[in-house]
């Protein structure tokens, strides 16, 4: 290997010497990326939105996932500064790690693992996503106390200097992008489509965005805006049904029994329909999976925490064998059945609707972000979505483009949705900002091999994994 490399370098040398004397004037380097480009000027960029505009990963904010954020990832692009309200690793929320491979088990981080690293930064922050918060917040909330969705990651990012616009419009921003509106529906149906929650009204939705964009407006920046994906279709609602399914087939079981709108369900739930997504067991579920078939009496009383959770409509009887007896069923809040996804259907179709006729009117470019996403989902049966020679599914894990949550995105998730970003910048403005090559981003962890998890080997959570995540 030392022959080689002395080889190359002195082949190098010789070539250099040689061509001392040539005329190189036609040999340029590649431009430094700018932020003007086209019509558009990313000079006094900003961008608004929830925990998927924030770089949130893995249930948490911390700042090695924050770096990998799609804004931070675009403003890079153009080489424009762009400030961020770092937390310093492993964050805030209780990040989700990877504890084991085989089985595939997981630890997590203190609530409060990090502390915020520029508090004290003088001006808003460009990257004003605020996990947790729903389109209502970003015009009208100041503190988390006084804010609809009670997010605490609130105080935290906007420090009691306004709310998310106000301090947009204090930045007097050349270019804005705004992704808001995923948790209006993604609340309701990350609780199972359990009451009290349900999704933002579809004429309040539209009554809201088009007041935002109205204050927008008036800031006089050109404006990217994106859609919401079908919530119903990521990892936190795909992962586990399909494997208590093997698992009951493999058993000889035919159905399992769930509580439907906190009540009694007369009637097993055949093991197809969890097989096929008629319907969805979320993540969390994922926790009560192995408990099937046997008394639950004893994890009740260890956890007491989940008990609020897991026990309604009535007296359980936690002697039954847990999902196999009508009398200790599956609990409603952790599954969507088939009205209750399509409920959630129904409300993102009305919210992308509302989206994609303001963005019209106002002049914004629009990225599509749920035909792509529904994209890159149908092709996990054609085998995957290739993007700079790297294969993606949307499964869970193993998928490389969702976090240990099933919610929000990987780096290289990031990266994805900064391209889906650029490529609306560039037609819509006629700008000519580079793509990111996905490549070059890492990982947001390492597997040993990408078909880790398959079969029945279920990923486990401890209870409480998912007591804080945020959307």
């Amino acid at each position: 290997m030392k022959k080689i490399f002395n080889l190359i370098l002195g082949l190098f040398v010789t070539i250099f010497i040689f061509s001392g004397c040539e005329d190189k004037t036609d040999l340029t380097a590649p431009p430094t990326p700018t932020p003007k480009s086209g019509n558009v000027d990313l000079t006094r960029y900003v961008s608004i939105g929830n925990s998927l505009t924030s770089g949130y990963q893995s249930s948490a904010l911390y700042a090695s996932a924050q770096a990998y954020s799609y804004p931070n990832l675009i403003a890079k692009q153009v080489n424009t500064t762009f400030v961020q309200p770092l937390i310093a690793d492993p964050g805030i929320g209780g990040q989700i790690e990877i504890a084991t491979l085989n089985p595939f088990t997981t630890k997590t981080e203190p609530v409060l693992g990090g502390a915020p690293l520029n508090l004290n930064y003088p001006a808003p922050y460009n990257n004003l996503g605020v996990p947790g918060v729903v389109l209502a917040d970003v015009m009208n909330s100041t503190s988390t106390s006084n804010s609809y969705s009670k997010s605490p990651f609130i105080d935290i990012i906007l420090r009691g200097q306004g709310t998310q616009f106000a301090q947009a419009k204090a930045l007097h921003p050349t270019f804005l992008t705004l992704w808001i509106g995923n948790n209006d529906v993604l609340g309701f149906a990350a609780s199972g489509g359990y009451s009290p929650k349900t999704p933002t009204d579809a004429q309040t939705f539209a009554y809201l965005y088009s007041q935002l964009c109205t204050s927008i407006d008036s800031l006089g920046a050109k404006v990217v805006v994106a859609n919401i994906p079908d919530v119903t279709s990521i990892p936190f609602f795909t992962t586990v049904g399909p494997m208590i399914a093997q698992k009951l087939s493999s058993l000889q079981i035919s159905g399992m029994y769930y509580q439907q709108h906190g009540q009694y369900s007369g009637t097993a739930l055949p093991v197809s329909s969890l097989a096929d997504g008629t319907v969805l067991i979320t993540l969390v579920g994922q926790t009560y999976a192995g408990l099937i078939g046997t008394p639950t009496g004893k994890f009740y009383r260890d956890n007491k925490a989940d008990i609020s959770l897991l026990i309604a409509g009535g007296i359980i009887d936690t002697t039954q064998p847990f999902g196999l007896s009508p009398k200790n069923p599956w609990p409603d809040a952790l599954i969507l059945d088939a009205g209750e996804i399509q409920t959630a259907k129904t409300a993102t179709a009305a919210f992308n609707s509302s989206i994609s006729a303001l963005a019209t009117a106002h002049g914004y470019g629009l990225v599509d972000i749920n035909s792509f996403l529904s994209n890159v989902r149908k092709n996990d049966f054609k085998g995957g979505t290739v993007i700079n020679g790297i294969t993606f599914y949307t499964t869970f894990v193993t998928g490389g483009v969702f976090s240990l949550d099933g919610i929000h995105p990987t780096n290289q998730g990031q990266a994805i949705i900064a391209n889906e970003f650029i490529k609306v910048i560039n037609s819509k403005f006629g700008a000519s900002i580079p793509l990111i090559d996905v490549a070059t981003i890492p990982g947001s962890f390492v597997l040993s091999k990408r078909n880790l998890i398959s079969g029945s080997n279920i990923p486990y959570f401890a209870p409480g994994t998912f007591n804080n995540l945020l959307f």
